[in-house]
């Protein structure tokens, strides 16, 4: 960039929250005033206190003009993502045929502009899930990599990488009944009655075969990007838990040679194995600076004997995913009973 171009500055606070032409949302205990209509639900009266506010503009022109020259671009080939931290502390985020975004220095302010034809759903995904992840990291929350589904007043989340499985395993849970809490990014509260995990955007990703398999009415469906064959699947309001859910019990998803022959296991872990586990499982590893490294182990630990952590082996074929999904409402029924024949 010339040195005398212009430099696109991101307010600190949320100062255009006040501004009539906003429009206001919640999601994942976020408070956003966004200028972009987002596939959110409207702030309630009833809501009750934000754990973040956040604010999103919409640019007409790119955002890349705003990369200083002496700023080399990296890429992180598992999301498609290039980035790059500016000397402000405000950080450049662009997704190839999707769109880019420029994330402030605390977190509290996201520019972004959507690439020409691309789809809006498309889009609001890459925003609402990795951009937002950089403002949650810099407002110094610690988002998990996780997929969430309610059952009655508890949550459990699905760990693992990308490709292991999280969403379908959700979409077996979602036909028969139970209601997803979120895919993808989960963000978490410690308070006096446990661990709350809240509600993410109404929509999850899946591959073709699996959402016909298991939600095959849904209305539409759109590609998440060109290099991929999933799917985004928009959920009705009957599908999807809009409050925070306290999270019992974690799985993390066996991968590669673990998932070779036709046994379901559950199997617990020591409090070591699931302290690793929980740090492998975070949302976002490009903040890597002490204070963030710092943060993520205390996160980490401080889930260590609050939530069951567990590791979860099945084999990767849809007959065998209801017996999976019963095998885990099993595993939480025993895991009840016990707690109950402990407390009496």
């Amino acid at each position: 960039m010339p040195a005398n171009a212009p430099m696109l500055r991101l307010d600190e606070s949320p100062a255009l929250c006040s501004t009539s032409t906003l429009r206001h949302y919640h999601a994942y205990g976020v408070s956003i005033c966004s200028e972009l209509p987002l596939p959110l639900p409207e702030i309630r009266e009833d809501q009750g206190p934000s754990l973040f506010e956040l604010e999103i503009r919409a640019s007409n022109e790119p955002l890349f003009g705003v990369i200083p020259e002496e700023v080399t671009l990296k890429h992180n080939p598992f999301s498609g993502l290039d980035f790059g931290h500016l000397p402000d502390g405000s950080t450049y985020a662009r997704w190839d045929d999707i769109g880019e975004a420029l994330i402030s220095t605390n977190g509290r302010s996201i520019a972004c502009h959507p690439f020409p034809q691309t789809n809006s759903e498309a889009f609001y995904v890459y925003l609402l899930a990795q951009a937002l992840s950089f403002a949650l990291v810099k407002g110094g929350f610690e988002p998990l990599h996780a997929t969430a589904v309610a059952l009655d007043d508890q949550a459990i989340a699905f760990l693992g990488d990308c490709g292991f499985g999280k969403s379908t395993l959700a979409a077996a849970f979602l036909q028969a009944g139970y209601r997803l809490l979120t895919d993808d990014l989960l963000l978490l509260q410690n308070t006096t009655r446990g661990i709350l995990a809240y509600p993410g955007p109404a929509r999850i990703k899946l591959f073709p075969e699996i959402a016909r398999e298991f939600l095959a009415k849904a209305p539409s469906r759109v590609p998440l990007n060109p290099e991929t064959q999933k799917l985004i699947i928009p959920l009705d309001y009957n599908q999807v838990c809009t409050d925070p859910a306290l999270l019992t019990t974690t799985y993390i998803l066996a991968g590669g040679d673990d998932v070779a022959g036709r046994d379901i296991r559950i199997l617990p872990v020591s409090e070591r194995e699931a302290f690793v586990m929980l740090l492998r499982s975070a949302f976002n590893y490009v903040i890597s600076d002490p204070d963030r490294l710092r943060r993520q182990f205390e996160a980490a630990q401080a889930l260590i004997g609050t939530i069951i952590v567990k590791r979860l082996f099945y084999p990767r074929s849809l007959e065998h995913l209801h017996l999976v999904r019963e095998a885990i409402l099993s595993d939480l029924c025993a895991a009840k009973s016990e707690s109950n024949a402990c407390k009496s």
